[in-house]
């Protein structure tokens, strides 16, 4: 059998595999251009050279990539075949025309490899002899750590082991995967120079041969699985800890696969700069980790430094990572921030990177929650501020539009509206609303606020828009009139505004106009007594309350405006829509 097999056309992927493939091959992933990047020097030698990217480096071409890196001539990436022939004297060979091999040539045809993606391997052609020695930069974007092992076919893998140059051996490495390196497999490693007998070249002491994480390696190991190392970690969101927008918490299971304990270091890192064209990163994710007290409460602590968590042979632990949206201070809505978290363990195996990334929340969209009075101005005792026996809640509806513009209401109805095309939408009067939708419409009212009012006014901050930390102030009016107004009573004489001729009475008979001076000062961080874990400053926001009441007690003169009754307390408002946008209808 020829040595430089190739595979025949009967051994080839079939039709739905190919199809499968044709994203690897020429499809362009915009992740790279939204998140974190490292940068990973690759030693490389005149000829031919096995590599393995961790990360993906989608956002430029091959040509683009190896502009400035002359001494690369071709770069070819392995499609995984799972209907492939199994090598038997030496690994495949890069091969034209078989949808296992895209390629990149310098200066050369339409190439099949059009980006480089990651979690693969590569076969780079480098100029010189084997004796030439050469330096590859690839910038890229940190992926989560994954392999796929395929029984009778070449595995052409790399494994995140590590990055200090005093990587472990093989043996040491797959001590708890022995059937890549069992007595009955070959492992082959490209050392330079022409391919040929010698490059690839076979390695027979696993003992003494150091897994190093940058390069790719040949295994005709007949196995199945999605070994990558001791120390594997699964994630419950496949593109790392992606918090997005509004995220929280992200849950890692880690499992440690070897027989002895694993002391683990988790450490932050931070991103490189983006590369030119790239979206620009705001600053790093400001991220935590959640544990448990005593009460099995949730306690969140910033992950400023590296710290470790221990874990039991052959077992395995859920870690969760949340974010601070607080400390994300700076950048407009929607702005990236990136960066990383690096796990090491103390037996020298295994280096991950976990790219972790979100954006600045915007706080367009509709809020509804509560105010919680829990202290109360006693006039009788010298203008105290007494606190109440039990919290009182203030129902309030706030809306922020795209624009930035916050309103105060009444009352908000959500359903499709009346205007055409009819969309899903916010509105403040049931008149806004399709009629034949009505029955599947919502209808959301603060009772305590005169009916139908829209409270735009100014706020204590910037043009009257919500900040964290900043303050929002709207004052409420109730007209001696208004059937909501405290000294109104619509069926009592004494009480009904009017004369006993059915007349309407001016302001200062029987009733007074009241005013309500609110105000909300919006915090970084939940107020004590809180019980709000996860989510603050994106799905809820709030901060401490107060409240100053005119027109409900005298004054010298014995008209009702007098100095003003004080309250204070706590609010939070929980998103109940994302919409930045609202019909005020007349």
């Amino acid at each position: 059998m020829n040595s430089n097999f190739e595979p025949s056309s009967s051994a080839r992927a079939p039709g739905w595999l190919r199809r499968a493939l044709i994203p690897l091959c020429l499809g362009f992933s915009a992740a790279g251009a939204r998140a974190q990047w490292i940068s990973t020097n690759y030693q490389l030698k005149g000829g031919w050279n096995a590599i393995y990217l961790h990360g993906e480096a989608t956002h430029a071409t091959p040509d683009a990539l190896f502009a400035s890196e002359p001494e690369v001539l071709e770069v070819w990436r392995w499609n995984p075949n799972p209907n492939q022939t199994q090598f038997s004297a030496t690994p495949l060979l890069p091969t034209n025309g078989t949808p296992d091999w895209s390629k990149w040539v310098r200066g050369g045809p339409s190439p099949s490899l059009a980006r480089l993606t990651g979690q693969a391997a590569y076969l780079v052609k480098c100029d010189g002899a084997a004796t030439t020695a050469h330096t590859v930069n690839i910038v890229q974007r940190p992926l989560p750590p994954s392999a796929t092992w395929v029984r009778n076919g070449a595995n052409l893998l790399g494994f995140p082991s590590v990055d200090t140059g005093n990587f472990p051996t093989f043996s040491s490495y797959f001590a708890t995967f022995p059937a890549a390196i069992a007595a009955n497999t070959k492992i082959f490693k490209y050392v330079g120079g022409d391919l040929s007998a010698s490059n690839p070249l076979q390695i027979f002491s696993p003992n003494a041969e150091p897994l190093d994480r940058n390069k790719a390696y040949w295994f005709s190991s007949e196995v199945v699985g999605n070994f990558y190392g001791p120390l594997q970690i699964t994630l419950s969101s496949s593109d790392g800890l992606g918090f997005g927008r509004q995220g929280s918490v992200i849950t890692a299971r880690v499992v440690n696969r070897t027989a002895s304990v694993m002391t683990l270091t988790i450490q932050p890192v931070s991103s490189n700069s983006a590369p030119a064209g790239q979206e620009s990163i705001t600053g790093p994710v400001p991220l935590t980790r959640r544990t448990l007290d005593a009460d099995a409460n949730p306690v969140e602590t910033p992950i400023a430094s590296s710290y470790t968590e221990v874990i039991a042979p052959q077992s395995s632990v859920d870690l969760s990572f949340g974010i601070n949206r607080g400390a994300m201070t700076s950048g407009a809505p929607g702005a990236l921030f990136a960066s990383m978290l690096r796990f090491t363990d103390a037996a020298h195996l295994t280096d991950i990177l976990l790219p972790a990334t979100a954006r600045q929340s915007s706080l367009s969209g509709l809020w509804i929650g509560d105010a919680q009075v829990t202290a109360v101005e006693s006039k009788p005792q010298a203008d105290d501020v007494t606190p109440t026996a039990h919290p009182f809640p203030l129902r309030y509806l706030l809306h922020v539009a795209d624009d930035g513009k916050v309103r105060l209401l009444s009352q908000v109805f959500m359903g499709q509206l009346a205007t055409a095309p009819n969309d899903f939408g916010l509105c403040t009067k049931q008149t806004g609303l399709k009629t034949d939708t009505l029955a599947s419409a919502r209808r959301l009212v603060a009772t305590h606020m005169p009916l139908d009012r829209v409270l735009d006014g100014s706020g204590g901050t910037g043009s009257g828009g919500v900040s964290i930390p900043g303050v929002l102030r709207r004052t409420i009016s109730l007209p001696f009139n208004d059937p909501t107004n405290p000294f109104i009573h619509q069926y009592h004489p004494d009480h009904d505004n009017k004369n006993a001729q059915g007349e309407p009475l001016v302001a200062g008979q029987e009733s007074y106009s009241v005013t309500r001076q609110v105000a909300f000062t919006f915090t970084s961080s939940p107020p004590a007594g809180s019980l709000v874990t996860t989510g603050w400053g994106s799905s809820v926001i709030g901060g401490t309350y107060s409240e100053t009441i005119q027109g409900l007690n005298k004054d010298s003169t014995g008209v009702g405006t007098g100095n003003g009754l004080k309250l204070t307390g706590t609010f939070e408002l929980r998103r109940a829509s994302e919409l930045g946008s609202i019909s005020i209808n007349p």
